[in-house]
């Protein structure tokens, strides 16, 4: 498992797919979410603009990735 710390409030879907390296652009991004190849937690997700927070987490790939707050 994956953990990413967030700098901000919340971070997109998308964005967060290319910051832990699962993809390499948002286009890509973008393609896995809209076919349904991502799950955020445990439910799949199709709007890769969706604001993650402290405590979600995301499947993709065979990868999970938390999300945490700074300082935790």
């Amino acid at each position: 498992m994956k953990r990413f710390v967030l700098r901000e409030e919340y971070i997109k879907l998308g964005q967060l797919l290319k910051a832990v390296g699962l993809v390499d652009s948002g286009v890509e991004a973008k393609i896995h979410i809209t076919n349904g190849e991502v799950k955020v937690n445990h439910v799949v997700e199709l709007q890769r603009g969706k604001k993650l927070h402290a405590g979600d987490m995301v499947e993709y790939n065979g990868e999970t990735i938390e999300i945490a707050e700074s300082g935790t």
